[in-house]
């Protein structure tokens, strides 16, 4: 445990099924609209599990998805309860070690690298993100890059906050090793390791693509991780869509996945979780595997 970080689990699908009203396209940010209670109670039940850090509940809080359903204006307040939430649970936990991670998400949608916004509307999007976020963190998280374009420019808006950043990317769920537009995770490495992120990460795919992709991972200059979905596929979900089209795998429970896990740390993860699909239980899974 001294040698490994414990990220949390999946956020957006499991408050979407403690939630009283049915999904929504802004999936975690209609709960910190809604039942902001159950994002902090989330939060501290991962921290009780053995998280050592949990990520903000902001993943759909961007400027473009909020336009997109005509809540341009609620950046600002949904950005916020996302901060209250996770320092109300880690308070509450008791737990005053437990790091915040800021969020960096796709701007328009998970998956899909050609909907992201012209670089420089990116990185203006970014920068508003940030700037909201880095007071109340402890490290911001730029997770789900696609590609490279998506990747660098988040990672650039995230170095500007003096913060440690890390960079968590999404594989191709076709075990190739590639990143879901294609390009080589070996490029990508080689691309973002110089611009100075603490850490390297793979995240929302499943946990075989990851291991196919994890020889190009082991061979960064930086910590290596990753935090695996599990979900039977991501093909039906569209930009806008509702993630209620997914369906979650019945071969990863807590322990199936937690032995997943525990062979990335074997062959030098130092930094491990969960993602979509996961839970408490999964992460205490992990915590007690390590321990």
């Amino acid at each position: 445990m001294n040698t490994t970080t414990l990220l949390d689990g999946g956020m957006g699908q499991e408050l979407s099924r403690r939630a009283a009203s049915p999904p929504t396209p802004l999936w975690s940010s209609q709960v910190l609209l809604d039942e902001p209670d159950l994002v902090t109670a989330l939060h501290r039940e991962y921290i009780e599990a053995g998280a050592d850090l949990i990520t903000l509940a902001s993943y759909t809080a961007t400027p473009e998805r909020l336009a997109r359903h005509g809540l341009a204006a609620r950046f600002e307040s949904l950005q916020d309860a996302a901060l209250d939430a996770a320092r109300r649970a880690r308070d509450a936990a008791g737990r005053s070690n437990v790091r915040v991670a800021g969020s960096l998400p796709p701007l328009f949608g998970s998956y899909r690298p050609d909907t992201m916004p012209e670089e420089g509307e990116a990185l203006e999007s970014y920068r508003r993100i940030v700037a909201r976020q880095a007071p109340g963190v402890d490290l911001i998280l730029c997770e789900t890059m696609a590609s490279i374009a998506e990747a660098r420019v988040a990672t650039t808006a995230a170095l500007e906050s003096g913060l440690p950043v890390w960079v968590a990317l999404t594989v191709d769920d076709d075990r190739s090793g590639r990143l879901r537009s294609g390009e080589s995770l070996a490029t990508a490495r080689a691309a973002l390791e110089p611009l100075g992120i603490a850490a390297l990460l793979l995240n929302c795919s499943t946990p075989e693509a990851i291991d196919a992709a994890w020889p190009a991972l082991a061979a960064a200059t930086v910590p290596i991780g990753a935090y695996a979905n599990a979900f039977t596929s991501v093909a039906a979900l569209e930009p806008g869509g509702t993630v209620d089209v997914l369906q979650a795998r019945t071969d990863l429970g807590p322990e199936a996945y937690a032995g997943r896990a525990a062979r990335w740390i074997e062959h030098g993860a130092t930094i491990v979780g969960g993602c979509c699909e996961t839970t408490p239980a999964h992460v205490r899974a992990l915590a007690e595997r390590l321990r």
